[in-house]
């Protein structure tokens, strides 16, 4: 796998454009600061991180409290107020907190820089579980038109370190979750990738977080299991050819359809007739034998 670049790309500056928005009903306290009412500014529809920690949105609520919002929030103009593109948390943090105001960056961004400013903040913050990352590629792509090369250079990741995760998204719902929810690492969910069967890829995820897996162990599991399977299709393959072959033969014989079932304990040989009188022919041939 080609090694990802350091840094995270354009990084956020670049990414903004320099177009001054229209602020006349919001209080400046800097240069490029204002003061926004909270009930002005709404969430980002389309934020990649889904699931907030609740024990460290708690603590920073207290940190607001007590200091207020030191790093102000970036958002963009939207029609009756304005969308954050990326402060989310310290957002709902001002909330919890009691803050009628907080203060804000406003710049002129489309959804599509939005997406992006908002995937990389995340990413730089290193907040985004490994399936959230994969959905908010997967957005970039089908929504935005963003090809793979287009990502890598705007949050400084590797093409296939991009592909690999948006291939996440082919795991079972369940194991998704497990993700999600810190059970099993991106590496784990890579290699159960390898097992199509659904059934079975949850069965085995349940088992790694049972037994506490390590990767390598996940690994050494998964190759055992693909090779039994592969051995025992071989097996499979070569007692198909077997019975194609002594079916073949009886229909020379007997001059009609033949089927051989086999069973675990047991089989049949289906001989078909199409007439009373050809049910007598192969009477009379069988019993010559």
């Amino acid at each position: 796998m080609a090694k990802a670049r350091s840094g995270l790309g354009k990084g956020l500056n670049a990414l903004i454009p320099e177009k001054k928005p229209n602020i006349d009903k919001v209080q400046s306290i800097h240069k490029d600061i204002h003061k926004v009412h909270i009930h002005e500014i709404k969430p980002n529809r389309e934020q990649p991180r889904k699931f907030f920690d609740t024990e460290k949105l708690d603590a920073l609520t207290e940190s607001v409290k007590i200091h207020g919002i030191i790093q102000p929030i970036l958002v963009r103009p939207i029609k009756n107020g304005y969308e954050i593109v990326a402060g989310e948390r310290r957002w709902k943090a001002a909330k919890e907190a009691g803050l009628k105001e907080i203060p804000c960056i406003i710049k002129e961004i489309d959804e599509k820089q939005g997406m992006e400013l908002a995937l990389i903040e995340n990413l730089q913050r290193e907040d985004l579980n490994p399936i959230e990352e994969a959905l908010a590629y997967k957005v970039l792509m089908e929504t935005y038109h963003l090809k793979q090369e287009e990502i890598s250079l705007s949050v400084g990741k590797s093409r296939p370190y991009i592909a690999n995760t948006i291939r996440l998204l082919n795991l079972t719902e369940e194991v998704r979750n497990m993700v999600r929810d810190n059970r099993l690492t991106s590496g784990h969910a890579r290699v159960l990738l390898r097992i199509e069967d659904k059934k079975l890829q949850k069965e085995i995820a349940e088992k790694i977080v049972a037994n506490q897996l390590s990767v390598r162990e996940t690994e050494s599991l998964v190759g055992s299991i693909i090779e039994k399977k592969a051995k025992k299709n071989s097996v499979k393959e070569e007692r198909d050819s077997n019975l194609v072959f002594l079916e073949d033969n009886l229909k020379r014989l007997l001059g009609t359809k033949v089927n051989i079932v086999t069973g675990k304990k047991k089989g049949k040989i289906e001989i078909e007739y199409y007439s009373e009188e050809e049910l007598n022919r192969l009477i009379e041939w069988l019993q010559r034998k």
